[in-house]
C-alpha cells in the first residue's frame, strides 16, 4: 500500500514556508524608501480638496433645493404682477446674485432682480416641461466675464387677466379656465460661483470648470497675517485635475494628488476632486465642477535606507530555515525510511518458503538517531533474534524518572530557533521612535480636516435654520390643513429632521409630523440652534424660527396671542453622525460645552465623556474667553507608556467662530492611528511586524502539523515495539496512518504473528493464545 503523507510533506512545508517568509522579507521591508514628500500628506491634501469638494456641492444642492421650494410654496395675494411675484419667489437666507422670470413661449423675461441673469442658450419652453423632473443648475458667465450657477424651477402664478396679458393667450400648457386663472412660468436664479472652504496654514484653493478655467479662488492666512494667493506655476494643473474628474467620473475615481517641483526648500502638494455626487444624482453632480487644494511643505530629511536590514534578516530566516531542515530531515525523515525499509524487510520473512526466512539472517542496521527512531530500531532488531531463537539484546527499559529528549523536544527547540528570528522583529525591531513619529504637517492637515469637519456641521445646522424660518413664514395665518401639508414638505425635505412641530405661546405642541419630540421647548431663546437635551439615551439638536404674525382683524385680539409662536426641528443623532463621518479622518466626535459626546462616527453612549483623557485635556485646550469661540488644536497622543506604542494623530476644533452656532460651545474631535498614516516609519515597523508573525505562524502551524503526523504517533509506536520486544504477544498492532509509522506498524504485527506461531509450537506446555487485546491502535 502506497504511503501517504508521512514526515515528508511537513518538513518540506516548513522549508517552503520559511523561505518564502524570508522572500517577503526581503521584498516587502526593501522597497520602502523615505519620501521627500511621504505619502500621507498627499493622502491628506486630496482628502482635504474631498471635503471643500463635498462642501460646494453641498452648498449648490442646497441652493438649488431653497429655488425649488420657494417656487412650490403658495403664491401671496397681489402676485399676478411678474415683478411682485419675483420678488416673493427669490429665496430668502441665500445668496441670490440676479433673478428672472420667463415666459415660457417667447423666451422673454417678465421681470428681473439685482444683477443680469444670463440666459445665452437657456430653453425656457423646453425646460417648463413637467415631464423634465426637476432642472439641473447650469453654469453660466456675466456680462462681465464672471461664472455664474444658473438655478431653475417652474413657476404657478395667477393670471392678470386677459386684457392686462394679451401676449400670453397662448402661453405654456394650459388652456381653457385654467389659462384665465393661472400661467407657468420659469424661474432663473443667478449665484455667484462659491470659493471652496479650506482650512490650514497656507493652503490655497481653486475652483475650477470642466474647461480648467478658474472660478473662484480662496487662500488662508499665513502666521504673518497676509492672505496666500494662489501659486503661478503649474498653470496647466487646472485643466488636467478637471480632465481626469471628468474621466473617472464613471469609474469613482474623482480625486487624487499631485507632487510639484521643489523651490527655496520647500515641495508643493496639490490636491483635486471633482464636487460631482457619488452616486451622480445631486444638484452639482452635472456642472462639472473641480476643487484644487495645495500647499507647501518641507521635505523631510532622508531617512535610513532599509535594504540592508532586509537582505541580513532574510538571509538569517533562510540560514534558519535550511539548518531546521537539515536537523529535521537527519534525526526523523531517515531515520523513518530506513525503519520502514529494515520493519518491511523483516516483515518479508513471514512465510513459508526457507528463502523468504533468510531476510532474518541479516541484523537489522543501526538507525542514526536519538530518542524514538533509535529505541524502535533496537526493539526491531531484538525481535530480529527473537525470530531466529537467539537471545538479546533486550530493548533499553522505560526510565522510571526524569525521560531522555526525543523527537518531541527536537520539535520544540526548532520552534524556538524559528521564535528567535520573528519574536525580535515582532516586538523590538523598527520601532518607531515617539519623538519623530508623525512629521508637524500631517498634524496641521488633521487640524485643517478637523476644522473642515466641524464648518460642515455648523453648516448644516445654519441652512437647516435658514429653511426652517422660510417655513415659518409659510405658516403665518396658514389655514389648519395648509400648516400640515407645510411641515410635511419640509419633513421631505428634510431627512435629518426627526421631529417637526409647532408650539403655541404656553409651549404647547400644537402641530406635529415626525416622531415624537425628545423635550419641547417652552421658551427657546437663542440664535434659533439649541440643545434640546442634557442626557437620556437620545442626544437631540434642534432648530426653531419664530412664526411672524398674520397681522390682526379690527376688533380682535392680537395675532400674537392667538397665532402660534414657535415652529420646532429636531436634529436626530443618525444624521449628526453622517456629518462628522470623513473617510480617513479617524474616530471623530461631537461634543458639548461639557465636552460630552452628542454624536460620533463610532459607536458611543450619549453624553459619554470622551474615551480618553488625553483627548478631554486636548479639547479644554480650545476653550476660550467667554464671548469667543476658542481655537482649534492638535497634537500626537500617547495611548500606551512604551515609545511609539498607541500614538494617535489628534484634533479639536469649535464649531463656530461667529454665527448662531458659536454660542453652543461645542467642538469637532478627531483622533487617527498614527500606524494608519503612509509614513515610512511605520510602513517599516508594520512589515517589520508582518514578516516576524508570518515567521512564527508558518513555523507553528508546520511544527505542529509535524507533531500530530509523525511526533505522536511515532511515540505510541515506539511504546508498542518495546513491549512486544519485551515479550508482549496480546497487543493486536493496528496501523492507524498510511505512512511510514503506519508501515512500521503494519510490520510489527506480522512479526508479532510470527511469534505467536512460534511460540504456540515450540512450547508443548503453552496454553493456547489469550484473545487479543487492541491498545496500540485502533481496532480495526
Amino acid at each position: 500500500m502506497p504511503m501517504l503523507g508521512g514526515v515528508r510533506p511537513p518538513i518540506a512545508a516548513l522549508l517552503c514556508a520559511l523561505l518564502a517568509v524570508a522572500g517577503l522579507t526581503a521584498l516587502g521591508l526593501g522597497t520602502v524608501h523615505e519620501q521627500g514628500v511621504p505619502q500621507a500628506l498627499r493622502d491628506a491634501e486630496r482628502q482635504i480638496a474631498e471635503d471643500a469638494a463635498d462642501s460646494v456641492g453641498t452648498s449648490i444642492n442646497a441652493s438649488a433645493r431653497a429655488v425649488r421650494r420657494s417656487a412650490a410654496s403658495d403664491p401671496p395675494a397681489g402676485s399676478s404682477d411678474p415683478a411682485a411675484a419675483l420678488r416673493s419667489l427669490l429665496p430668502a437666507g441665500h445668496p441670490v446674485g440676479g433673478g428672472v422670470l420667463l415666459d415660457p413661449r417667447t423666451g422673454h423675461p417678465l421681470a428681473a432682480s439685482g444683477e443680469k441673469v444670463p440666459l445665452a442658450g437657456v430653453d425656457a419652453a423646453a425646460l417648463v416641461r413637467p415631464d423634465t423632473g426637476n432642472i439641473a443648475p447650469r453654469m453660466a458667465v456675466s456680462g462681465s466675464g464672471a461664472p455664474r450657477v444658473l438655478l431653475f424651477a417652474r413657476v404657478t402664478v395667477p393670471a392678470a387677466g386677459r386684457k392686462q396679458d394679451e401676449n400670453h393667450d397662448q402661453a405654456g400648457d394650459l388652456t381653457g379656465d385654467q389659462e384665465d386663472k393661472e400661467r407657468a412660468l420659469l424661474l432663473v436664479v443667478s449665484e455667484k460661483v462659491a470659493a471652496p472652504a479650506v482650512y490650514g496654514e497656507g493652503r490655497t484653493g481653486q475652483l475650477v470648470d470642466r474647461n480648467g478655467k478658474v472660478c473662484a479662488t480662496a487662500a488662508t492666512v499665513a502666521t504673518t497675517g497676509a492672505a496666500l494667493a494662489p501659486p503661478a506655476g503649474h498653470r496647466a494643473l487646472p485643466a488636467a485635475a478637471a480632465n481626469a474628474a471628468h474621466a473617472g467620473l464613471p469609474t469613482g475615481d474623482v480625486s487624487g494628488s499631485v507632487l510639484g517641483a521643489g523651490h527655496d526648500g520647500l515641495r508643493k502638494v496639490t490636491g483635486w476632486a471633482s464636487v460631482a455626487a457619488g452616486d451622480g444624482k445631486g444638484d452639482a453632480s452635472g456642472l462639472g465642477l473641480t476643487v484644487l487644494t495645495g500647499r507647501e511643505v518641507p521635505p523631510v530629511k532622508d531617512g535610513a535606507d532599509h535594504t540592508w536590514f532586509a537582505l541580513v534578516a532574510a538571509g538569517a530566516l533562510v540560514v534558519i530555515a535550511v539548518l531546521v531542515t537539515l536537523v529535521l530531515w537527519a534525526t526523523m525523515q531517515r531515520p523513518l525510511l530506513r525503519l520502514h525499509l529494515s520493519a518491511a524487510r523483516l516483515a518479508r520473512g513471514v512465510g513459508e518458503e526457507p528463502e523468504e526466512r533468510e531476510e532474518w539472517v541479516r541484523p537489522v542496521p543501526p538507525v542514526l538517531g536519538f530518542g524514538e527512531p533509535g529505541r524502535i530500531g533496537r526493539a526491531l532488531e531484538s525481535i530480529r533474534r527473537q525470530l531466529l531463537g537467539e537471545t538479546g539484546p533486550e530493548p533499553e527499559p522505560e526510565p522510571t524518572g526524569r525521560r531522555r529528549p526525543g523527537v518531541r523536544a527536537l520539535v520544540l527547540v526548532c520552534a524556538l530557533v524559528i521564535a528567535a528570528w520573528g519574536v525580535p522583529l515582532l516586538f523590538l525591531f523598527n520601532r518607531v521612535p515617539a519623538a519623530k513619529a508623525v512629521p508637524a504637517a500631517a498634524v496641521a492637515d488633521q487640524r485643517a480636516r478637523t476644522e473642515s469637519a466641524a464648518d460642515r456641521v455648523q453648516r448644516s445646522l445654519v441652512r437647516s435654520r435658514t429653511d426652517l424660518a422660510a417655513a415659518a413664514s409659510a405658516l403665518s395665518g396658514a389655514p389648519p390643513e395648509r400648516a400640515a401639508e407645510v411641515l410635511r414638505r419640509e419633513q421631505a425635505d428634510h431627512p435629518t429632521f426627526r421631529s417637526l412641530y409647532v408650539l403655541d405661546r404656553t409651549g404647547a405642541v400644537v402641530r406635529q409630523v415626525g416622531k415624537q419630540p425628545v423635550r419641547t421647548l417652552v421658551h427657546p431663546a437663542g440664535g434659533g440652534i439649541t440643545q434640546v437635551n442634557t442626557s437620556g439615551k437620545i442626544p437631540a439638536i434642534a432648530t426653531y424660527a419664530r412664526i411672524p404674525p398674520a397681522g390682526k382683524a379690527k376688533g380682535a385680539k392680537k395675532a400674537e396671542d392667538t397665532a402660534p409662536a414657535v415652529v420646532v426641528a429636531e436634529i436626530g443623532v443618525d444624521a449628526l453622525d453622517d456629518l462628522v463621518s470623513r473617510p480617513g479622518l479617524g474616530s471623530v466626535w461631537l461634543t458639548d460645552a461639557h465636552h460630552r459626546v452628542l454624536a460620533a462616527s463610532v459607536g458611543f453612549q450619549a453624553f459619554q465623556p470622551l474615551p480618553s483623557q488625553r483627548l478631554t485635556r486636548l479639547v479644554a485646550r480650545t476653550d476660550a474667553a467667554p464671548g469667543s469661540a476658542g481655537t482649534p488644536a492638535s497634537a500626537v497622543l500617547h495611548a500606551g507608556t512604551a515609545p511609539g506604542e498607541g500614538l494617535s494623530v489628534a484634533a479639536a476644533a469649535p464649531l463656530a467662530q461667529t454665527g448662531p452656532a458659536a454660542g453652543l460651545g461645542w467642538r469637532v474631535v478627531s483622533a487617527e492611528p498614527a500606524a494608519a498614516l503612509k509614513l515610512a516609519a511605520y510602513q517599516v515597523q508594520a512589515r517589520t511586524m508582518l514578516a516576524g508573525l508570518l515567521a512564527l505562524s508558518a513555523g507553528g502551524a508546520c511544527l505542529g502539523w509535524l507533531h500530530i503526523v509523525v511526533v505522536r504517533p511515532l511515540r505510541t509506536l515506539t511504546a508498542c515495539a518495546e513491549r512486544l520486544a519485551g515479550g508482549d504477544r496480546r497487543t493486536v498492532l493496528f496501523p492507524v496512518h498510511h505512512d511510514e509509522c503506519g508501515s512500521v506498524t503494519r510490520s510489527l504485527e506480522l512479526l508479532r504473528q510470527a511469534l505467536v506461531a512460534r511460540d504456540r509450537g515450540a512450547g508443548a506446555d503453552l496454553a493456547a493464545v489469550p484473545a487479543p487485546s487492541f491498545e496500540c491502535g485502533s481496532a480495526p
